[in-house]
């Protein structure tokens, strides 16, 4: 009998993925090899006259772990946390509402855009709009003084919770439509036979969201959670713009993301990159925390099946 040569097809699988490698090879590895390469040496400019590229080994890393480092890193948390956290409970309501049969809500569609067309304005667009309203001489500060809530005009930027407050409400617009779809979908994933089930057994909606849709939708949560924290650690528009990169006052919205566009404005290539370094492993390290504290029941049930076997 005459073997039949076998026609492997799975060089085009290569092939067509191929494009996608090469411009992450370019223009993210080379860039992030760079980086760490550039942190390990002294390269700033002083005046007209460029010093280095001098190997100096960690004294970029020491130089910048310092108050200020710390300071800032305390700031960027601050910021994201009073963001983030209203904006994963509404977006878990909203999303819990929207695919509940029972409340049979109309237009589903139709919300699904209006929560998310926040999501497709410009971040730059988005702070220059809230310096416009909420300006000493803006359009808030006449709508209360005109009721007469306020005798005199709010410096809501004069204050750090104004400047704080203004910032977080900003990337929640900014960002719980996209967070409602996800959970959305999330939700829906799940089958109805659990929630008719769940209904028949007598469970109340407080008990079946928290013991049967938030468990079962957990992978979409630590996603969320992970790139919301990523996202967080490298916030810089919507501060930069909103205090004109000052971080003001007193530098109580100054992130590190703007601490190193300066450094690179400067130039001081050097310690931007160290600072960018501790930025990666800061970020590795509380997304490995997140996924561990919220995968942690799933671990445990995994090692007492293994025990048991």
């Amino acid at each position: 009998m005459k073997k039949t040569k076998s026609i492997s097809r799975a060089k085009w699988g290569y092939i067509c993925i191929l494009p996608f490698f090469v411009t992450y090879f370019i223009f993210s590895f080379l860039p992030l090899v760079d980086t760490i390469r550039y942190s390990f040496y002294e390269y700033y400019r002083s005046g007209i006259r460029t010093i280095g590229p001098n190997f100096v080994g960690f004294d970029n890393y020491i130089s910048v772990m310092g108050p200020d480092f710390f300071t800032y890193l305390k700031n960027t948390f601050i910021l994201w946390i009073i963001g983030f956290v209203p904006q994963i409970v509404i977006a878990l309501l909203l999303a819990s509402w929207f695919v509940d049969a029972r409340l049979k809500i109309r237009g589903e569609q139709f919300f699904k855009v209006v929560i998310y067309l926040p999501n497709l304005i410009m971040a730059s667009a988005f702070a220059m709009l809230f310096f416009t309203l909420f300006s000493t001489s803006g359009p808030v500060n006449s709508i209360l003084a005109n009721l007469g809530l306020v005798d005199g005009p709010i410096d809501f930027m004069g204050t750090p919770t104004g400047t704080r407050l203004l910032v977080a409400l900003m990337n929640f617009l900014m960002w719980f439509g996209n967070t409602t779809i996800m959970l959305m979908a999330a939700i829906m994933g799940i089958s109805q036979d659990v929630f008719e089930a769940a209904s028949i057994d007598g469970c109340t909606p407080r008990q079946t969201f928290f013991h049967i849709t938030l468990p079962l939708i957990r992978p979409i949560l630590t996603y969320t959670l992970i790139t919301s924290l990523i996202g967080g650690l490298q916030m810089f528009d919507v501060p930069q713009i909103l205090t004109n990169g000052q971080g003001n006052p007193n530098r109580t919205s100054y992130t590190l993301i703007m601490w190193l566009n300066n450094l690179l404005r400067a130039p001081d290539y050097g310690r931007a990159g160290a600072i960018s370094v501790y930025l990666f492993v800061v970020s590795g390290i509380l997304c490995i925390m997140v996924y561990r504290m919220v995968n942690r029941d799933d671990e445990k049930k995994i090692r007492r099946r293994f025990n048991r076997n």
